[in-house]
């Protein structure tokens, strides 16, 4: 399933793809450092918005290819660095004399900083191994198995997103064991239950490129 892998991405398409993706990175980032309870399971707050940030390259990989899901990585790589910087700016930066709560906002962001860093890590790791593994497994199935692809690859790559992470973000603050395996298993869960979302994506990117193919003129 999928369209010439020459096909340019279509016009705002794309775009807002790459945006959906900064955003939900930087958000999941910024509320990592609040630890929930899904199930049982301990894993930061962030879980969710990042699980979907491996639908939208699997999406981006199966309609156009490896190299547009290259850059909506690089692109998600840039917007964490970005954040990262002006995290620490508005840490540095002096208050307002009658900004009471600089204590609590110092905390706040140099805790996020931290998980940043780890996010960048785990990250560049995680997410070029789910476009890598994905791609592999294309060639392998020659394209087909959607949701074997989408959920194999995901589930790989989040287990080594969740190890580096967690490690780097809370060792020695919390314990990361039970957070690896809890980040990890509401993870692999969201892996099997985003498979239609995932078919339904590509069908809806599919169909609206062939259409935009169509509709162009033709010199």
């Amino acid at each position: 399933m999928g369209i010439s892998k020459k096909a340019n991405p279509p016009g705002l398409v794309y775009p807002l793809l790459v945006a959906v993706f900064s955003g939900l990175l930087v958000i999941a980032s910024v509320t990592a450092a609040k630890i929930i309870t899904i199930f049982g399971l301990f894993v930061p707050a962030g879980v969710i918005a990042y699980c979907l940030t491996f639908v939208i390259t699997d999406v981006v990989g199966e309609t156009w290819g490896e190299e547009p899901a290259r850059r909506v990585v690089t692109a998600g790589f840039l917007a964490l660095v970005v954040a990262l910087v002006f995290a620490y700016a508005a840490v540095l930066l002096p208050p307002a004399p009658f900004f009471k709560d600089q204590k609590a906002f110092s905390k706040l962001l140099s805790q996020t900083s931290r998980i940043m860093v780890a996010s960048l890590l785990a990250y560049l790791l995680s997410q070029y191994h789910d476009v890598w593994i994905f791609h592999l497994l294309s060639r392998v199935t020659s394209g087909r198995h959607l949701w074997l692809r989408n959920t194999l690859s995901t589930a790989l790559s989040q287990l080594i997103d969740s190890t580096v992470f967690i490690s780097i973000a809370f060792w020695g603050v919390m314990p990361v064991v039970p957070l690896i395996w809890g980040q990890w298993v509401i993870k692999l869960a969201f892996a099997v239950l985003d498979t239609p979302l995932v078919y339904l994506l590509v069908h809806l990117l599919v169909k609206r490129t062939a259409e935009e193919a169509r509709a162009a003129p033709r010199g």
